[in-house]
């Protein structure tokens, strides 16, 4: 096969998906409908039991080939988000939902399927309305928190999304551009999220944060407070600091690190968005995940900044553990926030790519000698993983396996892309990584689509790297000796 193959089946497959997505507007090519207006509302509810309130009212019109019986939806966790009070109407009236068929239930389990009274007609509207409630979350982490003084919600997950009829053509229903929606919050509230702020009306005790969101637009991820900014009047593109209580230490040194982070990861890897312009570090009393051993303080990324804990804030703003942890969750602004990943290959690459990011920031300032550091601790922390367990292919780890395993994939995981930087050249490599972003922003990347990027990219062949790194076990003996000597 050509070495140009994959990549050329890439861009094609790419641009038939722009194309379907251009026809869904205009000549439709299946069954399928259109969301013709959308408005969403995300209420803060303080007190005991903080909670956080959804609603959301759609417009939809059957725009495809074929007359609907149904349109399936699907809804965000209930556990993961601790969703109740689940109402769904349509056209006003209570909305009929069922269970999928049993051979869809695994691969889709949130989903549920809406009939409606006579079938949809081609041409015809209806009005679809939801109003659930988030209530404490079994795992806030990087998709929900909810504090009795701050709260955030992820880009992905909280809101329904109408999925399209089961028809290989039939496209997803695009959301109406532009869309926009509400956070209402305490007036003493600080609220970031994406899109614009078109404005913000002050009733009583609350405010209302009003946002337009437009098709170019990220899905929006929610960060709102009881904060005390670090620099009110900040000074361009410089980090800012948001606290549940004023910072005791000067943090204009921390502030100065992880500026110089943030516009590391920008040169090599591309701006993020037009209204993401500094990075933002905000106290979250109520992160955590399940996947870390409680030893290690939370820290989590959204898109323009880093979520930290209280134990993390209390490390110091300027120690190593702080420093380390904020700049690899800056790197999942790019790698898992940009672009994301199945669960097959969260380690290898929603971990992998995150940690060769930091070696780029390191290496920014700290030249080839920090990157040679960087490799050497990856290189004694897989040693050292390898000690307490057996380890699992990389190309096959995924989170469901034991911790123990776990780390030995995510040391060697940041190894790998090392491995592939050797061998690809850094300015083909990095190139090869900004412009799949910029490619498949919002999408989900795997092996095969990265391998064809980045062969395209440097002119190599990548096959026997990529078999030896993702099947074999340990590390190649050539690495080894490159770094270790």
């Amino acid at each position: 096969m050509d070495r140009t193959s994959p990549r050329s089946f890439f861009i094609t497959l790419f641009a038939l998906l722009l194309l379907l997505g251009t026809c869904a507007c205009s000549v439709p090519l299946a069954p399928g409908y259109q969301i013709v207006n959308e408005t969403r509302e995300i209420r803060f509810g303080p007190g005991d039991t903080p909670e956080i309130g959804i609603r959301a009212r759609y417009t939809l019109k059957n725009s495809g080939t074929a007359d609907l019986e149904f349109i399936d939806i699907t809804f965000p966790d209930a556990k993961a988000y601790g969703l109740t009070d689940l109402k769904v109407e349509l056209d006003g009236h209570g909305a009929k939902l069922v269970d999928l068929p049993q051979e869809f239930q695994t691969e889709s389990p949130n989903t549920s399927r809406l009939r409606f009274d006579s079938v949809w007609k081609r041409g015809e509207k209806h009005e679809l309305a939801s109003e659930y409630t988030f209530r404490s979350p079994a795992d806030p982490g990087d998709r929900v928190s909810i504090g009795q003084q701050d709260f955030h919600l992820g880009s992905r997950g909280w809101s329904l999304l109408p999925l399209p009829p089961k028809h290989f053509l039939s496209p997803f229903p695009a959301r109406r551009n532009p869309t926009s929606y509400s956070v209402i919050v305490p007036s003493d509230f600080l609220v970031l999220a994406g899109g614009t702020l078109k404005g913000r009306q002050q009733s009583g005790a609350t405010t209302n944060f009003k946002f337009e969101l437009r098709k170019s637009d990220m899905p929006p991820a929610i960060v709102a407070g009881r904060y005390v900014a670090s620099h009110p009047e900040p000074k361009a593109n410089s980090a800012i600091f948001w606290t549940l209580q004023p910072l005791k230490d000067d943090p204009r040194a921390a502030v100065e690190k992880i500026t110089a982070v943030w516009n590391a990861l920008t040169n090599d890897f591309g701006p993020l968005g037009k209204n993401i312009r500094v990075p933002h570090i905000v106290e979250s009393t109520s992160i955590g995940s399940q996947e870390l051993p409680q030893s290690i303080p939370a820290a989590v990324a959204f898109p323009g900044g880093v979520l930290v804990s209280p134990a993390l804030l209390s490390l110091g703003l300027n120690s190593e553990a702080f420093q380390e942890r904020v700049t690899h969750e800056l790197a999942h602004n790019w790698f898992g926030g940009e672009v994301f990943f199945s669960r097959f290959t969260a380690i290898g690459l929603g971990e992998g790519l995150p940690e060769y990011a930091t070696i780029v920031a390191d290496e920014s300032q700290k030249g080839e000698a920090g990157r040679r550091a960087r490799v050497l601790n990856y290189l004694r922390e897989y040693d050292e993983a390898r000690k307490n367990a057996e380890e699992i292919p990389l190309g096959i780890a995924t989170r469901t396996d034991p911790l123990t395993q776990q780390r030995i994939a995510e040391a060697k995981a940041a190894l790998f892309f090392v491995a592939v930087e050797d061998t690809c050249g850094e300015k083909q490599m990095r190139d090869g990584l900004k412009e799949l972003i910029e490619l498949l922003r919002g999408q989900e990347v795997n092996y095969d689509v990265l391998r064809a990027q980045l062969e395209h990219v440097s002119g190599k062949n990548l096959a026997d790297l990529f078999r030896v790194w993702l099947n074999d076990k340990g590390i190649p003996e050539d690495f080894r000796a490159r770094y270790e000597s």
